[in-house]
């Protein structure tokens, strides 16, 4: 974590808030389905989709950052363009019959 200018512990609650986001979401994601499976329905499916998505690019994005040394911005990025597409799919969750 070299390529990091903050402190070490502003990197470690980084990694527990990282961590935290990836279980919650992740939880989210599970219930969303397994609610999908159980009804049907295409609004929790993209409802499970759209929050699997936004929980894939924080996820992705912490990889990047901390096991593969992509500079930060780039980490960033790739998190905003994925939460912004999740968030899409949700938003569009919210208008399927």
């Amino acid at each position: 974590m070299g390529h990091l200018t903050a402190s070490p512990t502003i990197a470690t609650f980084i990694i527990i808030v990282k961590t935290g986001i990836l279980v919650l979401g992740g939880l989210i994601t599970y219930f969303s389905y397994k609610a999908y499976r159980r009804t049907r329905s295409p609004a929790l499916r993209a409802l499970a989709l759209g929050f699997g998505i936004v929980t894939f690019g924080a996820l992705l994005a912490g990889a990047f950052d901390v096991l593969l040394e992509i500079d930060l911005a780039t980490g960033v990025l790739v998190d905003a363009i994925l939460t912004f597409v999740g968030f899409a799919v949700i938003t569009y969750s919210l208008y399927v019959d």
